[in-house]
């Protein structure tokens, strides 16, 4: 299970490399990685962080660019569903995906201190959780799991 939050990594090629994908999987799929898409995008990419979408719309404004909430919620709409990012339920929030192009039940690690969220993958969903849905005839199309505590640099800090 790889994640990427939490650990030491060249940052700018992590970046680097999502965008290339990012423009690589519209190019391929005729989908439109627009201005706006692409620098909502680049600001997910580099936080690492849940990052909620007035946050976004601020960074928009100090950019220049329109800064409406529907310019926002359409860019992230269009991320999320194209597999470049995550809704972080619980924070009502948005991450960049860490493995994007990959088919994944993503799994996101949350630290309650700095907010930073780390992506893991899980094969499938829980067998419990699948048993559970066959035997009440459910057929489960998305899981996500999300597990809150403290990542290692706030860890030291609680202690």
């Amino acid at each position: 299970m790889a994640t990427v939050a939490f650990d030491t990594h060249d940052h700018a090629s992590c970046i680097s490399t999502a965008l290339s994908r990012a423009e690589a999987h519209c190019d391929q799929n005729g989908l439109k990685l627009t201005p706006a898409r692409r620098r909502v995008l680049e600001i997910l990419l580099h936080e690492h962080r849940a990052v909620g979408a007035y946050d976004i719309l601020e960074v928009l404004r100090q950019d220049g660019l329109a800064a409406q909430p529907p310019v926002a919620y359409r860019a992230l709409d269009f991320l999320v569903k194209h597999g470049f990012a995550h809704k972080i339920e619980r924070l009502s929030a948005f991450v960049a995906c860490a493995h994007p192009g990959e088919k994944h039940v993503p799994a996101f690690l949350i630290c309650e201190t700095c907010d930073h969220v780390a992506e893991a993958t899980v094969e499938v969903a829980p067998k419990s959780l699948c048993d559970t849905a066959k035997a009440i005839g459910f057929e489960i199309n998305r899981t996500v799991l999300e597990a809150t505590g403290l990542c290692a640099k706030c860890a030291p800090a609680k202690s």
